[in-house]
């Protein structure tokens, strides 16, 4: 490597960061707690086992700030072994495609991509050629494609529609077990929340062993308004940025919420534990708004639950779930991922400049810091 490359790739490092976050520190290592029920061991929807999680950043010139972000329920052929699902929506002023197949039969069969307003349809296109890219889907002729998305046209051109779906299979072929980098990535990149930078963020729950030890994980996509709250704290009210303030559209804009858990429960009560999710993001300040998109999507890993593509003329679907009554552990558990996976998108993202110019602040954490020590 001669001296001219290795000034390039030194430039390089002290120019990523502007746009990726390393070791990012999260709402807890200030001292935040949410809750009282245990985190997962990384406090991320991927301590669900099974889930996956992948990012495509796309920050191209001045005007470029989007991405694409792909949570997978497990690592094989989807379309083959469908996972139970329900949705519920809190606001629909949004487009969650496939949602209307999930209610009515239950269950997804892609992977969940999240992505722009605009670029809903290169992810279903990306979705579709994921599921042709398996052999044993020779066959198919109809995928059922599960495509998310907020509004981030303020930092973003979103009208340059640049989210390719090629982007949607390097998101999926990025997914990992492991950390999910948050903030200013992937369907994040372009986000606002609060009034401040926004972006993905993630948490987990575990249940006690009485009450068997299930995982709850949490992915957000955080695009909304509100006034906003941190661990009880009125941090909107004491920066003066809040819904309202200057003008009622403030408050718009929409949040993406990704719920799994690896208890056996079906689409019924998969339904009630994504309806608890709102409540986590009514404890951050949210109000989901007119013209909000507040959608959840919850979905379990339990292998017994899994539903194959094809079965055996009237072959019997043998399962056992969960009783209503060993719910409400779970409804907690999400409600409080929720609120923390909000809080931590807020914490990971930094300050950006976008799209005509347009820049938000990221959320000053030395200033709410000193309100927690007040």
């Amino acid at each position: 490597m001669n001296i001219f490359t290795k000034s390039l790739c030194l430039l390089a490092l002290l120019i990523l960061p502007v746009f990726q976050v390393s070791a990012q520190k999260r709402a807890r290592d200030y001292g935040f707690e949410f809750g009282v029920m245990p985190t997962g061991k990384m406090n991320a929807i991927t301590d669900v086992s099974g889930v996956m999680v992948g990012h495509k950043t796309l920050v191209k010139g001045d005007s470029v700030r989007t991405g694409v972000t792909a949570i997978l329920p497990h690592g094989e052929n989807i379309f083959q072994e469908k996972v139970p699902a329900a949705v519920y929506v809190g606001n629909g002023f949004g487009k969650l495609a496939g949602s209307t197949q999930v209610e009515e039969l239950g269950n997804i069969e892609t992977p969940i991509v999240l992505t722009n307003t605009l670029s809903v349809a290169a992810g279903i296109e990306g979705l579709i050629d994921y599921t042709f890219s398996f052999p044993e889907n020779g066959g198919v002729r109809s995928v059922n494609s599960i495509v998310g998305e907020t509004n981030d046209g303020y930092l973003n051109d979103i009208r340059g529609r640049h989210v390719k779906a090629s982007d949607v299979l390097e998101a999926i072929k990025d997914a990992g077990s492991g950390t999910v980098e948050e903030g200013n990535v992937g369907a994040g990149t372009g986000t606002v929340c609060f009034g401040f930078k926004g972006g993905i963020g993630t948490a987990s729950r575990e249940l006690p062993e009485e009450m068997g030890g299930y995982t709850v994980g949490v992915l957000v996509q955080s695009n909304f308004g509100g006034v906003l709250q941190i661990d009880g704290l009125p941090v909107g009210k004491a920066l003066e940025q809040y819904a309202f303030k200057n003008q009622l559209e403030s408050a718009d804009g929409s949040c993406m919420i990704i719920v799994a858990t690896d208890a056996p429960v079906h689409e019924r009560n998969l339904r009630r534990i994504a309806k608890r999710a709102l409540l986590g993001l009514a404890k951050t300040g949210g109000i989901a708004s007119n013209g909000s998109g507040d959608y959840v999507l919850a979905f379990s890993t339990a292998e017994n639950l899994r539903i194959p593509y094809q079965a055996k003329s009237l072959e019997k679907h043998e399962m056992s779930v969960l009783r209503n009554d060993d719910m409400s552990g779970l409804f907690l558990a999400v409600i409080e991922a929720t609120e923390e996976a909000i809080i931590n998108s807020l914490f990971a993202a930094e300050t950006t400049r976008g799209y005509e110019g347009h820049e938000i602040k990221a959320l000053p954490i030395s200033k709410v810091v000193e309100m927690l020590k007040d």
